[in-house]
């Protein structure tokens, strides 16, 4: 075997660790990178035409693929345009691969346009950062990077590459490292738990992270069908297993108010992969701490333990002889008129395919999908877990990716698309079955409902007209047209369910342009 560049030792190292998916906006000084894919043809590499996207669909990919992908950005304002959705993976612990090229190490000295501190932007992640400052390096942090991103609960790894590290000659490949695995939780935290459900207070039980897959949801369902307690998942878990034979437990609302309602009367809180709820905001007069007051926290499993074996080993005690409440199946009849808040997630639920992942952005248009898709074919639901939006379009792609055969849907509200629409063209360019139903309503509805909520003076033309997405309006079906993606537009119920059926049975994507009015 001829001697290896730096490049290529890094990434035939990502590719015996199992890395085989690398999204990327490369630039100048990641060129040795990018040729070196050619001798590596187990790596694929998936180009989008923003950092966002690139960084979103690695996301999309390894919270579907349960492992790594890698991405490929330029330098310090690459890593910075892809940040948005790094702290969507950050928040939903997805193993992340990056890696950032960087100006050589002796072209450093010059203050070159580009140069800015890498360091500093990676670490406002809190992951794995570190530098490859020689060649033959480059493949043992390589495989360190592979084995820090999946440390449970998994994290995103960020590896810089100097341009003269990768295109050096004395590359060396490294065989995997072995990752951290989720901790046990100890037999006496296990049992103080198991005790909790048995003092005949009212109890409530919310479950996160690999708990919403399906052992975790049938241990945590026999746990409250057992001893009455209130059982809840996060509110925006990374990945929820839901559908027809799995049990449906119903998620923590977004609003305080909600929370509220839903743990009124709680006196003890029990948390299982996740942490206590606040607020997503602050507001005035009213708490960040949506505990109810009095009540007492319980952790059966820290994000990063094993959660679903303690799940499991509580209901073993509290519910040795309990079956897990299971959904049978049901779907919504399919509605007719014009396009509504109420009635277009019956479409959806009515024709939701088997098998099917859902990213879901949504934003205020799908407060009413969980319902009307509770007893669809089982499905995957992936959620907006660190509140920035321009999430859902880059993390259906990566799901796609991962999921190859099965049908994705993103459920995509207006306002947030914009942010990285571009993601269409990847998904025409690699032929990703993907349908978005885009939910046009022509306003940033979210904060419409906050300026209200924060008490802030809202009948101002100059602020209502910073939360308006009219004047003029966008037709989406021409955006994703000249992007490569078939488009049709929606405006009532039978519409949706043509265009949907039409779009689930022809391979590749399509956009729907659904015209629903704001809930709000």
């Amino acid at each position: 075997m001829s001697e290896l560049n730096g490049a290529q030792s890094l990434i035939r190292t990502l590719v015996d660790a199992g890395v085989e998916v690398c999204f990327a906006n490369p630039g100048t000084s990641e060129m040795h990178f990018v040729a070196a894919l050619d001798t590596v043809p187990e790596m694929r590499g998936v180009l989008a035409l923003f950092e966002g996207v690139v960084t979103g669909a690695a996301d999309g990919y390894a919270r579907i693929a349960d492992k790594p992908a890698a991405t490929l950005l330029h330098l310090g304002p690459g890593l910075g345009n892809g940040l948005a959705n790094l702290h969507n993976a950050r928040r939903a612990h997805t193993p992340i691969v990056n890696v950032v090229g960087d100006h050589a190490t002796y072209h450093k000295q010059y203050d070159a346009p580009l140069e800015s501190d890498i360091e500093a932007l990676a670490g406002s992640l809190e992951g794995w950062v570190r530098r490859s400052e020689h060649t033959k390096d480059v493949g043992a942090d390589a495989a360190a990077a592979v084995a820090a991103s999946q440390d449970a609960p998994g994290r995103v790894a960020t590896l810089i590459l100097p341009a003269d590290a990768s295109w050096g000659d004395g590359g060396e490949t490294c065989a995997p490292v072995p990752p951290r695995v989720p901790q046990a939780v100890d037999a006496t935290t296990v049992k103080d738990v198991a005790a909790v459900f048995g003092t005949g207070e009212t109890v409530a039980l919310l479950i996160g992270g690999a708990a919403c897959r399906e052992e975790g949801l049938r241990a945590a369902s026999r746990i409250g069908a057992a001893t009455g307690a209130k059982v809840f998942v996060e509110t925006f878990p990374s990945r929820l297993e839901r559908g027809a034979g799995l049990p449906t437990i119903e998620r923590l609302g977004y609003l305080a108010e909600q929370v509220t309602y839903q743990l009124d009367g709680v006196k003890h809180l029990v948390v299982a992969g996740t942490k206590a709820p606040v607020s997503f905001f602050a507001y005035p007069g009213k708490p960040s701490d949506l505990v109810p007051e009095g009540a007492q926290v319980h952790t059966l499993a820290s994000v990063g333990q094993d959660v679903t074996r303690a799940l499991n080993e509580v209901a073993d005690v509290v519910a040795a002889d309990t079956e897990p409440v299971l959904q049978q199946p049901s779907r919504p009849a399919l509605p007719s008129g014009p396009l509504t808040p109420q009635n277009w997630v019956d479409v959806i639920g009515a024709l939701l395919p088997e098998n099917a992942i859902i990213a879901d952005e949504a934003n205020t248009s799908g407060l009413l999908l969980p319902t009307a898709t509770a007893g669809a074919p089982r499905h995957d639901v992936l959620t907006l877990t660190g509140g920035a939006i321009g999430y859902g379009m880059p993390v259906a792609t990566g799901a796609a990716v991962a999921g190859r055969d099965r049908p994705v849907l993103n459920l995509q509200s207006d306002g947030s698309a914009l942010y990285t629409i571009s993601a269409l063209w990847t998904q025409a360019r690699e032929n990703l079955n993907v349908t978005t139903v885009l939910l046009n309503n022509r306003a940033y509805a979210i904060l419409r409902l906050e300026l209200q909520r924060v008490g802030a003076a809202s009948d101002g033309p100059k602020a209502n007209d910073l939360l308006d997405l009219s004047r003029p309006d966008m037709d989406f079906v021409k955006i994703a047209e000249g992007m490569g993606v078939p488009a049709t537009r929606a405006t009532t119920a039978e519409e949706l369910a043509e265009q949907l059926q039409r779009a689930f049975a022809e391979p590749g994507p399509h956009l729907i342009d659904a015209a629903v009015p704001p809930l709000l």
